[in-house]
């Protein structure tokens, strides 16, 4: 294959799905070659670990033609793109460095206007920016037409404005939930369902409205609550509404997220690795989810080769959450292939580095795998010392509010209390047989008790085997 057509597969390889399904919708070829090259990108796009190659025998420049017709239209629907142009605009009208060209394009976008825009208030003060600029000038025919749109547009302006500060109210709960440091966020459901559904509404607000929602979906185990927000937006983005590469990304690995809550977990890789397939801002988060899926089905080794690969990409995120998801997954994918002594070491080059972090962020994620490789290495002064340092039964206790808590941490420090000869087999028994039970917990868990208990099983038997009342 020559090298021009395999920089067009590279390309064709990070489109997604719902862009080669919206340009095959609005595509208008009369060349039987163009439409058999987009029907097979499409067909590739849709598939995972399929690939069939383009045909080298069509004329190398009309593969040429395409890739500039493909990268033109999914730019002209791209919000994001639209976002950075306005940014640019600003910054030309601030600085008196605006061209005659660009102020032809401007008016030209004032006039085509369709409301709602996704980033509808950046548009508005953008407008705004641009009549200030006029009036100085006494250019008053371009100055009428801003301001007529203005003035059109004021209601919804600060309609949307009133939504986003309230967006923040709902945030600051919801997000507060999640990290432990708040009651309920609930209540914000009904709203943020309306903000999403009103078709009057900047795109922006809708979406963010969806990111909460999802993550009250989180906050509360009840992801049915998305399921007709997600066949909504999929037919949107079918559409090329709402588009830019970045939103489908996110899109995909929330798709993953609510396919693995309902066990449908061929459906989660799928998505997973749609997620993927170009590296952003969110890459190693979405690394992440695909691998816990992987971890779940014991696909091990692929897990493991994937976060190898994902591993440099490590170095250019500075978030902390996705960057210690990140390690605890890579500790349990080495774990589930048996490298204990790695993901000891591992670990321990990682705490002492961001022993802080590690606390403040993942601590429950990242100690279950680090004391899981602990057990498995015989450590078990090493885990009572761990303990005692980080506090993490305390720690635990206060964690046991979560919606998918399971008492992983409590167990494995029992068994090293056990196996140091300071808890015995009876107080032990006496203690599991009421830990391990579903009905100390909600009732939607017992699978991962059952996960847990057969790790269990695996380290201590003598007491498993002999638990009384174990039903799961």
């Amino acid at each position: 294959m020559k090298l021009q057509l395999q920089k067009f597969t590279e390309f064709a390889n990070r489109l997604l799905p719902h862009e080669t399904a919206y340009l095959l919708a609005v595509q208008r070829f009369q060349d039987e070659d163009r439409l058999a090259i987009i029907k097979r990108i499409d067909a590739n796009c849709h598939r995972i670990d399929q690939f069939e190659a383009y045909d080298t025998s069509i004329d190398k420049r009309k593969y040429n033609h395409l890739q500039n017709w493909i990268e033109h239209a999914l730019l002209a629907i791209d919000v994001d793109a639209r976002f950075a142009w306005m940014n640019a605009m600003e910054q030309k009208i601030m600085t008196d460095s605006i061209q005659l060209d660009e102020e032809k394009d401007l008016l030209k976008q004032l006039r085509q206007y369709e409301h709602p825009a996704f980033y509808f208030t950046k548009f508005y003060e953008l407008v705004e920016r641009y009549r200030q600029f006029l009036l100085i000038r006494i250019r008053y025919d371009d100055f009428n037409a801003c301001d007529d749109f203005l003035k059109r547009f004021e209601g919804a302006y600060h309609r949307s404005k009133t939504v986003t500060n309230k967006m923040l109210e709902a945030t600051k709960d919801i997000v507060g939930q999640y990290a432990g440091s708040a009651s309920g966020s609930i209540h914000w459901e009904e709203w943020l369902t309306e903000v999403f559904y009103d078709e009057s509404n900047d795109g922006l607000n809708r979406y963010l409205a969806l990111v909460r929602l999802i993550f009250i979906s989180f906050n509360y185990g009840r992801f049915d609550i998305l399921r007709d927000k997600f066949d909504y937006l999929d037919e949107q983005f079918y559409l090329g509404k709402y588009y830019s590469k970045r939103l489908l990304l996110n899109y995909y690995n929330n798709r993953l997220l609510y396919h693995s809550h309902f066990k449908e977990y061929e459906k989660a890789v799928y998505y997973g690795y749609l997620s993927i397939r170009n590296k952003n801002h969110d890459f190693i988060h979405y690394v992440n989810n695909l691998c816990a899926v992987l971890l779940r089905l014991e696909r091990n080794e692929e897990a493991l080769d994937l976060m190898k690969k994902a591993s440099p990409e490590l170095k250019n995120t500075g978030n902390m959450h996705s960057r210690i998801g990140f390690v605890s997954f890579y500790l349990e994918a080495l774990n589930k292939n048996k490298k204990y002594k790695n993901a000891e070491s591992y670990g321990d080059t990682f705490l002492q580095a961001y022993a802080k972090e590690v606390l403040q962020y993942r601590w429950h994620l990242f100690f279950t795998f680090y004391l899981e490789a602990l057990l498995h290495r015989q450590e078990f002064g090493k885990i009572l010392q761990t303990n005692r340092y980080y506090k993490l039964l305390e720690k635990d206790r206060a964690h046991q509010n979560k919606a998918n808590y399971l008492p992983t941490i409590p167990c494995y420090i029992d068994i090293a209390s056990y196996q140091e000869g300071l808890l015995s087999r009876k107080k032990l028994l006496e203690k599991w047989s009421e830990l391990l039970q579903p009905e100390a917990h909600d009732q939607g868990k017992t699978g991962g008790l059952r996960t847990l208990i057969k790790q269990l099983q695996a380290m201590v038997p003598e007491i498993i085997n002999y638990l009384p009342n174990i039903r799961i």
